[in-house]
């Protein structure tokens, strides 16, 4: 089983953050704690700060740009269905999913990888302002393949009440930065061997 860090823990928060906040946290623990203990003892004090910090940081360099990320999501909805479907499913491929195609109105591709079934969902990825409609769609054809898992793949806006409603069904929105970073080469569409 994987583990997985609360949301609103403080260090996930602090990894969200930016990373001179755990840096700046790290060196006033430092600080402080210097006080009281040896300087040997109030070196290991701050070092989980200092470990947030470098992935914080590592995180945000490999960050796709707001341009690359404009750019691709450009590049996106000028892709015909084929193309954008055929770079998805590659995508999802080289993260180390078996993908099956669907013919639903409602789920697009069936992942799986290690026994797990994920519904995805991408056929209105062109729509300036995706509404609950597609998401409501989505989940209900989860439930009905006993799907666990749902990803709903959008490269224009998504309304905040989509957001409230895929965030209370735990649907993953791939979307955004996100986006841009998993299909990272659509600037330049490959055509599919047939």
């Amino acid at each position: 089983m994987k583990f997985q860090m609360p949301k609103n823990s403080a260090f996930a928060i602090l990894l969200r953050s930016q990373w001179w906040i755990s840096a700046l946290i790290a060196v006033a623990l430092f600080a402080a704690s210097r006080f009281v203990l040896p300087t040997a003892y109030a070196l290991v004090v701050p070092l989980p700060f200092v470990v947030i910090a470098g992935i914080a940081a590592w995180r945000q360099l490999r960050a796709p740009s707001a341009a690359r990320i404009a750019g691709t999501l450009e590049a996106l909805r000028a892709m015909p269905w084929d193309s954008f479907s055929a770079a998805l499913e590659d995508a999802f491929r080289l993260d180390g999913y078996a993908v099956q195609r669907l013919r639903d109105e409602e789920a697009d591709f069936e992942l799986s990888r290690a026994g797990r079934v994920t519904l995805v969902g991408c056929r209105r990825w062109k729509a300036a302002l995706t509404g609950v409609g597609p998401l409501r769609a989505l989940h209900a054809a989860a439930r009905s393949r006993k799907a666990p898992e749902c990803i709903y793949v959008s490269a224009g806006e998504i309304s905040a009440n989509a957001r409230a409603f895929a965030a209370e069904k735990d649907i993953r929105l791939l979307c955004d930065a996100e986006l841009a970073k998993f299909l990272p080469r659509v600037a330049a569409p490959q055509k599919r061997a047939a």
